[in-house]
C-alpha cells in the first residue's frame, strides 16, 4: 500500500527483456536502503526488488503489468517516480494507493499559470474508471486532487514543488501516464454494477 507521495526520482540505467518479462535497473538514492523482495512503486506500479548493486537495483515487470502501464515504453535515461510502501502508523499524506495501475491515460495539454500548472488528461472510459471533482486520482504514482472531471477527461493543478520533484516537468501533449483510480470509488462502482445486474 502506498500514499502517492513521491519520495524521489530514479534513473533507468538498464533494460533487459526475458521472454515476456522486462527487467528494469534503476539508479536511485534509495538503493542503499532497499532489500530484496521489497515493494517499491515505479510511476505508480508496485514492483518487487529482485537484485541490488551499489547505487542501483533491479525490478521485474510481467506481461500483465506491461499491458496496463507505461513501463514498457521506458528507455535508458528516462526518469521514474519512486515511492516505498507505507509503514503502518505513518501519516497518510496523500490517499490510499494500491500500486495496481488501472490503465494508461494521455496528457492532452499543459496550461502554465502564474506559479502553478494545470494538466489535462484523457483516458478510455469503462466500469470503475471514473473521476469526480475534488476526488483523488493517481497519475504516475502521484496522489492528486481532481480539478475538473468529465467522462474520459480530468485535470489536476500542480504546485512548483510537485512539478520539480516528479516526472510532471517532462510531460507534454501526448505523454502516456499510468492511472490508478480512487480505490473507494472503484468498489462503490462495482457494488452498484452488481446491484443493477441482480
Amino acid at each position: 500500500m502506498f500514499t502517492g507521495i513521491i519520495e524521489t526520482l530514479g534513473l533507468v540505467s538498464g533494460i533487459e527483456q526475458e521472454g515476456t518479462n522486462l527487467h528494469l535497473t534503476l539508479k536511485s538514492s534509495l538503493s542503499c536502503e532497499l532489500k530484496i523482495d521489497q515493494s517499491l512503486a515505479h510511476n505508480g506500479v508496485c514492483l518487487t526488488v529482485v537484485d541490488i548493486q551499489p547505487g542501483e537495483y533491479t525490478v521485474t515487470a510481467v506481461a500483465e503489468t506491461l499491458s496496463r502501464s507505461n513501463l514498457g515504453d521506458l528507455k535508458v535515461g528516462d526518469i521514474v517516480n519512486l515511492e516505498r510502501a507505507m509503514k503502518l502508523g505513518d501519516r497518510l499524506d496523500g490517499h490510499l494507493v494500491q500500486g495496481h495501475v488501472d490503465q494508461v491515460g494521455e496528457c492532452e495539454s499543459v496550461e502554465a499559470l502564474d506559479g502553478s500548472w494545470v494538466f489535462h488528461f484523457a483516458y478510455p472510459t469503462g466500469p470503475g474508471k471514473l473521476t469526480v471533482e475534488k476526488g483523488s486520482i493517481t497519475v504516475d504514482g502521484v496522489s492528486l486532487t481532481v480539478v475538473d472531471s468529465s467522462p474520459g477527461k480530468f485535470s489536476v493543478a500542480i504546485i512548483p514543488y510537485t512539478y520539480e520533484h516528479t516526472r510532471f516537468k517532462t510531460y507534454t501533449a501526448g505523454t502516456k501516464v499510468n492511472l490508478e483510480f480512487d480505490m473507494i470509488g472503484k468498489y462503490v462502482a462495482r457494488l452498484l454494477e452488481q446491484r443493477d445486474a441482480g
